[in-house]
C-alpha cells in the first residue's frame, strides 16, 4: 500500500460516540473519557478521539479553502473580495489570500473527495 493511502486510512476519524448529558447532571463529560479506569483503554481512546478530531479539522480547513476560492472566483457575479472572506471566516486578508490560492489548488485537483 503506497503511503499516501496508508496514511488516510489512518487518519480516519474514529466514530464520535458519547452519551447525551442529563439535563440535571453538571458533572462534564467528555465521551465517558472520565470514567474510563483502564489507564491503557483511557491512553487508547482519547488517542483515538484527538486523531478524529485533528482528521476533521484538516478536512473542515480544505472545504473552508475551497469555500474562499470559490467566493473570490472572478467569474461569479457574486464575486467576495478577499477582505470580505476575511471577515467572514474572522481571518487577516493575507491569510484569506493564502486559504483561496489552497483552495483554487484543491479544486483543481479535485483533492478532496468523500
Amino acid at each position: 500500500m503506497s503511503e499516501p493511502q496508508e496514511q488516510k486510512r489512518r487518519l480516519r476519524p474514529a466514530p464520535l460516540l458519547f452519551e447525551p448529558r442529563d439535563a440535571g447532571d453538571e458533572a462534564e463529560h467528555f465521551f465517558d473519557l472520565e470514567s474510563e479506569e483502564d489507564p491503557r483503554r483511557l491512553l487508547e481512546r482519547s488517542t483515538e478521539l484527538a486523531l478524529a478530531f485533528r482528521a476533521a479539522a484538516d478536512r473542515a480547513t480544505e472545504f473552508q479553502a475551497m469555500a474562499a476560492a470559490q467566493l473570490a472566483d472572478p467569474k461569479r457575479f457574486d464575486r467576495v473580495s478577499l477582505a470580505g472572506i476575511a471577515e467572514r471566516a474572522e481571518w487577516s486578508e493575507d491569510y484569506a489570500k493564502k486559504m483561496v490560492e489552497f483552495g483554487q489548488v484543491l479544486l483543481r485537483d479535485g483533492a478532496v473527495q468523500d
